[in-house]
């Protein structure tokens, strides 16, 4: 695929996100997603026990401020010291930053109650988007696209993949299961770190692989 293809498939794909946000969004305003998430979250939540309990809260600690901000470093690292990219050590850092910034302002601006069905954690600070859902679709989804031009096989790439949708679609699971998040938070979690990603690698496309490619040619 071609850098033209990319930029294309970037720019749709963000611009899709976007408009899924947007209807989230505006269907949440008008209530009429109240039915899918109280059928969602008591599907969800009549699966408890204690074992699953467990699983569930750590899935939801993975996915917390605090593990996330020792991962970034970690990443950092290997972007900087192993694998010797400045560029996408810069990109990747303010991919980060511009999630939860943009979280913070979204949840500001709608702040949706949360769910007081059944709480069994404590949570602070409004609903939508459920920030957990928008820090692992935002971290796992840019460490995938970092690492997959550095994975040459399929099947590494196969897995790459898997377990970057694994672990971001259960640390949305998490957040509905122990009732701290309606399901359209997680989803529209995903929508606008979508958005918001997409967009952040058009633009490393456009300027970022542009300003190499322009240095190596050059030379």
């Amino acid at each position: 695929m071609n850098i033209k293809q990319q930029l294309a498939r970037a720019f749709i794909l963000s611009i899709c996100f976007a408009v899924c946000f947007g209807l989230i969004a505006l269907l949440i305003h008008d209530r009429r997603l109240d039915a899918f998430d109280q059928t969602i979250i008591q599907w969800v939540q009549s699966l408890e026990s204690s074992g699953l309990t467990l699983i569930m809260k750590g899935f939801t600690t993975i996915g917390s401020g605090l593990v996330i901000a020792i991962l970034v470093p970690l990443v950092a690292v290997i972007l900087y010291f192993v694998l010797g990219h400045r560029r996408e050590l810069y990109f990747f850092i303010g991919v980060i930053i511009g999630s939860t910034l943009l979280n913070e302002v979204l949840k500001i601006i709608f702040h949706r109650a949360r769910p007081t069905i059944h709480r069994i954690i404590d949570a602070a600070g409004y609903s939508f988007p459920s920030g957990h859902s928008m820090a692992a679709f935002t971290l796992y989804g840019v460490v995938a696209f970092l690492l997959w031009r550095h994975v040459s096989s399929a099947f590494n790439r196969s897995m790459l993949i898997l377990f970057s949708l694994l672990m971001i679609l259960m640390i949305g699971i998490s957040r509905i299961y122990l009732g701290v998040h309606y399901p359209s938070d997680v989803l529209g979690g995903y929508m606008a770190s979508g958005t918001w990603l997409t967009a952040a690698i058009w633009f490393f496309h456009k300027y970022g692989y542009a300003t190499v490619a322009t240095k190596v040619h050059a030379s």
